[in-house]
């Protein structure tokens, strides 16, 4: 039973409120140059800690609930602008 356990614990990353640009890439699913070039640009939450650049798991979350929000809404239909209609043929 040990074994298993510490097995599954090798295909599951640990994930940390504190990550490094590796283990946030990894948690948003995106390259680490492209995690760089966002935090460098302040597009992410990010702070250095000496020349290194680090991510809180909990400010990450909370930006991605404002992205998801700021897409829905743009999303969302104007209910006064219709639809093009397209002639019949």
């Amino acid at each position: 039973m040990r074994n298993s356990t510490a097995r599954s614990n090798l295909l599951v990353p640990e994930v940390r409120e504190v990550m490094d640009i590796r283990q946030a890439s990894d948690y948003l699913g995106i390259s680490p140059d492209t995690l760089y070039k966002y935090a460098s640009e302040g597009f992410v939450p990010a702070f250095k800690l000496g020349n290194r650049w680090r991510f809180k798991r909990s400010r990450l979350d909370e930006w991605m609930d404002r992205q998801s929000d700021q897409h829905a809404a743009q999303a969302e239909p104007d209910p006064h602008h219709k639809k093009p209609v397209r002639p019949a043929m």
